[in-house]
This record gives C-alpha cells, structure tokens and sequence, in this order.
C-alpha cells in the first residue's frame, strides 16, 4: 500500500512504502543537462557554493562519478555535522547519478540519485533519496525529516541560481 503525501510544495515529494520512504526534489533549471553535469563532476570543489551548511566534500576513491568511485562529505543536517561516503553504483553522462551510502550512513539512507532531463532549452533537475524505516522516520523523527526535505529544496534552488547566473 502505498501513500503520496505532497510536502512544502510541488516540488518536494514524500513518498512512503511500506518500511521504505523516498524523497524527491524537483526543479527547472535553465541550463542545458551538460552543464549541470558538468558542475557535479567538479562537485569536491562546487560542494560548499551549493550550500551554506556544506563543509567539505573529497574523492577518496576514483575519478568523479565512475561507477565504484567513492565520495566523502561533511555538512551540517538538522544542526549536526553528518559525515557520509558515496559510492557510485550508475551513471550516464549528462543524464544520471546513482549512488549508495555507504556505512554507517546506509544503516538509514541506502540510495540517492541526481536526474537530468532535457526539458526545452534548459534542464528538469531531479534529486531523490531513499530510506529505510520510513515510518519509524515519519513517527520519530519527523523534524529531522522536514529539516532534510528543506535542504533538499535549498540545494535545488542554490543550484539552479548557480547554473543560471553563468548562462
């Protein structure tokens, strides 16, 4: 059984399985998907431009975004400092990242991926996280939970100034 639940605006999407949640953030962006993958291959250095409660973020493993390459980041969620690695598990060039957290992170959050499909002139960015115990998250740490869709929404906005500001 599933239940769609619109959250903050139309934007950001709540939806929850049963013991799995997914959040979804959407946004256009006038760039073209080359350009903004472009910037995510540079993500150690963009990292900190994309939000003010990044910290750092290194490649420890691999080129930038290689399937198996493996991605260190520190930023302040819910005013915490979350230290989190990534590996890349897919990608297409100019089109999609997939990657899964690694531990102890993918105790709670198991896979992300960043969208990037042409719509006219500019690009639909889409950035979706997975979890586990999606309604024990909904239950007892729904703060946190709306914290995260917030930042979520925060990135794709601060993203698409990024990106449009260099058109």
């Amino acid at each position: 059984m599933k239940s769609y639940t619109n959250i903050l605006d139309d934007y950001e999407i709540c939806v929850e399985h049963v013991g799995k949640m997914e959040l979804v953030d959407t946004i256009e962006i006038q760039a073209k998907p080359e350009e903004i993958f472009q910037w995510f291959l540079m993500m150690s250095e963009n990292y900190c431009e994309w939000h003010p409660d990044h910290i750092k973020s290194v490649w420890v493993k691999g080129n930038p975004f290689e399937v198996g390459s493996i991605l260190y980041s520190e930023e302040y969620l819910h005013g915490e400092i979350h230290k989190m690695k990534f590996r890349t598990i897919e990608m297409i060039p100019n089109r999609l990242i997939r990657y899964k957290m690694l531990f102890p992170g993918n105790l709670v959050s198991t896979t992300g991926k960043f969208i990037f499909e042409p719509k006219g002139a500019g690009t639909l960015f889409t950035a979706t996280l997975n979890f586990r115990f999606g309604r024990l998250l909904t239950k007892f740490a729904s703060k946190q939970k709306e914290e995260l869709i917030k930042h979520m929404k925060e990135e794709g906005e601060n993203l698409k100034k990024i990106m449009e500001k260099n058109q």
